[in-house]
């Protein structure tokens, strides 16, 4: 890149710059890391407005849309694949492998939707590299099926006369047409450098023209994804939210604020509680928002959530993740809610984006997919009487799927023990651990 592509260089290096400087942290992450610098919490959940016509507005405001934050990470991919010179599908495999590992390195870690863009790309990059070989191979086989039925003039030429005269030449042929298919493979099977790759099949390191014009189709299918996410999203709203329920959520979300002013548009009468969200209380800023969009709407402390819950029908949890195992990684404080409502048989569900839907499992516990931010924000750590007390301070709680009962998304309703199959859907399992 630095040789022939220095602007989309310097624009993959201003974009690992702001992630690395957490200017495109999520909204829970950017609210729990603002509280330390003094910052007032109405202003980092504000709605943030990019500027328009450019994408590079994402990320400058106080609170980062996940969807715009991603949509700018689509933006960049397309920009790189469309502008660099490569000519198989393993050489772009590369591409975004290397991608994928330098955005992770650089703090995409901290937003993982960045990463399952690039996974998504590169299973699409697989499936094109890997449909085009099945075609070919197809259409070999049917040329082999129509080769063994036998016309005259392959009969005449059957007979015992013509057989013993090319008897000798055709046991030379056979023998150097499988020394050309051995030295054709080797071929594929070698890279750049001059050194054999086991990584991807001989047809990865073939020139496919094409390739190129799909992936981009690909990529702009996935922004297009983005771009009606909470209107998808919002369709659903009148199927899940009834007449006369009380609905839990928990500090603030923008998807679920869109999700609940969407029902409420359909001249459903709900009530909302919102538990605070202590200590950035971004229940608050949410409670004010759906008020004045006239919702009956009540602000509780965190710790009232078990004693409200037998009156309620229906937690509405947002997710910063959804795991491997259906498992979901939510602000912290909502295993809490998810508890309560287990014990009161309440429902959990869950309103996400599919970009949210990360192939990792929960191999670490409380601590997959977490942040630890200063415990400024709790305690005064300059008092004296803390001096030997270590305080852990988790911007995310992980949720056992058995906790939760649904997941609402842009693309359906699924339960958590389906998710797999979502993963198999978008992502290749190749590319799970590639960064």
């Amino acid at each position: 890149l630095s040789k022939n592509h220095p602007k989309q260089l310097e624009e993959l290096d201003n974009f690992e710059i702001e992630l690395r400087l957490g200017r495109l942290s999520t909204s829970s992450t950017a609210a729990a890391r603002s509280a330390s610098d003094g910052r007032l919490d109405a202003d980092i959940t504000q709605d943030y407005t990019p500027t328009p016509g450019t994408a590079k507005g994402v990320g400058r405001g106080r609170n980062k849309d996940r969807r715009l934050v991603t949509t700018r990470t689509v933006e960049l991919l397309r920009s790189i694949i469309g502008n660099t010179k490569w000519k198989t599908p393993a050489d772009l495999m590369n591409i975004l492998r290397g991608l994928g590992k330098d955005l992770h390195a650089a703090g995409g870690f901290r937003e993982p939707a960045i990463g399952n863009v690039v996974r998504r790309v590169m299973g699409a990059v697989r499936e094109e590299a890997t449909s085009h070989e099945t075609q070919k191979q197809s259409s070999q086989a049917a040329q082999q099926a129509s080769s063994r039925n036998p016309s005259l003039s392959s009969m005449l030429w059957a007979l015992p006369q013509h057989t013993t005269v090319k008897r000798s030449p055709h046991v030379n042929n056979r023998k150097l047409r499988g020394d050309s298919i051995s030295s054709v493979a080797s071929e594929n099977f070698a890279t750049s450098d001059g050194h054999t790759s086991e990584t991807f099949p001989h047809f990865f390191h073939a020139n496919k023209p094409e390739l190129k014009t799909n992936v981009m189709e690909v990529i702009q299918e996935v922004k297009d994804e983005l771009t009606d996410l909470h209107k998808n999203i919002n369709e659903q709203a009148p199927h899940h939210i009834h007449a006369d329920e009380v609905i839990m959520t928990y500090a603030r979300s923008k998807t679920v604020e869109m999700f609940l002013k969407a029902a409420a548009a359909k001249k459903r009468n709900f009530q909302v509680i919102i538990c605070e969200g202590a200590p950035h209380f971004g229940g608050h800023v949410m409670a004010k928002s759906l008020a004045s969009a006239g919702i009956d709407t009540t602000v509780i402390n965190d710790s009232a959530a078990f004693a409200i819950m037998a009156r309620v029908n229906k937690v509405l949890l947002p997710a910063h993740a959804v795991l491997a195992n259906g498992g979901l990684i939510a602000p912290s404080g909502s295993h809490l809610i998810s508890l309560a409502a287990k014990q009161n048989s309440v429902p959990v569900v869950t309103i996400t984006g599919i970009f949210k839907l990360c192939p990792v499992f929960p191999h670490e516990g409380q601590d997959t997919l977490n942040d630890l931010i200063s415990p400024s924000s709790v305690v005064n750590i300059e008092d004296s009487e803390y001096e030997n007390i270590e305080f852990v301070n988790p911007v995310h709680d992980y949720i056992p799927p058995q906790l939760v009962e649904l997941y609402i998304t842009n693309v359906g309703c699924f339960q958590p023990s389906y998710i797999y199959r979502l993963l198999a859907e978008y992502y290749h399992m190749d590319d799970w651990e590639s960064f």
